[in-house]
């Protein structure tokens, strides 16, 4: 797979994966798991796997925020639009099944929903059209939170609401690591996030779950790396935590994002499509702020939806428990352009990268 791609230094990345190759275990399987969904990108665009000796597998977890958005919240804002409310998205949200219709299905309806590539584009409309109520679907980790954060407290126009459904990554790494049939071995910590709370959350990976964490960046040779100095971690049964993308990542992260994040929201336990309830996980918006809240302001009220249709792995694929290509739905009934699971929509979703691969492959 690797043989038509380029590599910014092809004999360093050599070099590398020679290295890890020596340093990887000749019998016991090595389970590294990442939570990005650019770095299952990168290491399938770039066939990685393929330079890795059998004995290290690296599988995806659950790092595409769009993919891990229950069916109930895509209900709320499926519900929201139908009241009349215009609904702004980013674009991957807008094919995201819920449990009876997406956003998109409801804009098929009648409903005003539109893209936009900014909490701030969500802005401009209302301004511009006063005499409609505005709501933004505030989807994402801790590296688009702060922006919406931003905009809460810069005073936007009375007539925008805000739905939140963001989430925060180290409280799912924490699942993860209690999962007994998982068996993870160690972490690639997540490189974009890790710009935004930097490496104190990960703490207690080496220190109390003893799984070595690595941040990495989403070059091949940043991934490689993390990949080397977990396995020298391994080797010497010392776990550590440690930071490859240091051009980008520093330990106390962005603290004026931090700070404007812990303003705006608290922490509360919340639902990820397919995993249940996660404690401490989701971030809502403070009493203070409350008067911006979608929920208040229009009533939205849904049930608990359906997560998973008929024969939809996803919540496996989002574990790393099995390969897209073992689900029975994958490229038959499932496909980018007729996404049947969350993990075939967005384009950091597990499925939606292996089909693009596949169908580039053919």
């Amino acid at each position: 797979m690797t043989e038509n791609l380029k590599f910014r230094d092809p004999e360093l990345t050599r070099r590398v994966a020679g290295k890890i190759k020596e340093i990887a275990p000749r019998k016991d399987t090595v389970k590294i798991c990442h939570v990005c969904g650019t770095h299952e990108w990168a290491i399938t665009h770039y066939g990685l796997r393929d330079l890795l000796p059998p004995s290290v597998e690296v599988i995806a977890g659950p790092g595409c925020p769009v993919c891990i958005v229950p069916a109930s919240e895509i209900d709320e804002a499926v519900q929201l639009a139908l009241k009349g409310i215009v609904v702004t998205c980013f674009g991957d949200v807008l094919r995201v099944p819920g449990s009876k219709m997406s956003l998109l299905d409801a804009k098929a309806e009648g409903a005003d929903v539109r893209i936009v590539y900014g909490v701030n584009d969500a802005t401009k409309m209302a301004k511009k059209e006063r005499s409609s109520q505005f709501g933004f679907f505030a989807v994402g980790f801790e590296t688009t939170t702060p922006s919406t954060a931003v905009e809460i407290t810069s005073k936007p126009p009375s007539n925008l609401s805000f739905l939140i459904s963001h989430r925060v990554i180290p409280p799912a790494m924490k699942m993860l690591v209690k999962m007994k049939d998982l068996n993870l071995n160690g972490f690639i910590a997540p490189g974009h996030v890790s710009t935004i709370i930097g490496l104190k959350p990960y703490e207690d990976f080496p220190g109390v779950y003893h799984m070595p964490t690595v941040v990495a960046g989403f070059e091949p040779l940043d991934l490689l790396f993390g990949i080397y100095m977990i396995l020298k971690q391994l080797k010497e049964g010392i776990p550590r935590l440690e930071n490859e993308y240091a051009r980008a990542v520093h330990w106390e992260g962005n603290p004026k994002a931090i700070e404007l994040m812990e303003e705006v929201f608290e922490v509360t336990d919340g639902n990820w499509r397919g995993l249940g309830t996660i404690p401490s996980s989701k971030l809502k918006l403070r009493e203070k702020y409350a008067a911006r809240d979608a929920h208040l302001r229009h009533d939205v009220k849904v049930e608990y939806g359906v997560d998973l249709q008929p024969g939809c792995r996803c919540h496996l694929v989002v574990v790393g428990k099995i390969k897209p290509t073992e689900c029975p739905l994958f490229i038959e009934t499932c496909t980018p352009q007729k996404p049947v699971g969350a993990c075939m929509v967005s384009s950091e979703g597990t499925c939606r990268i292996w089909a693009k691969m596949i169908t580039r492959k053919n």
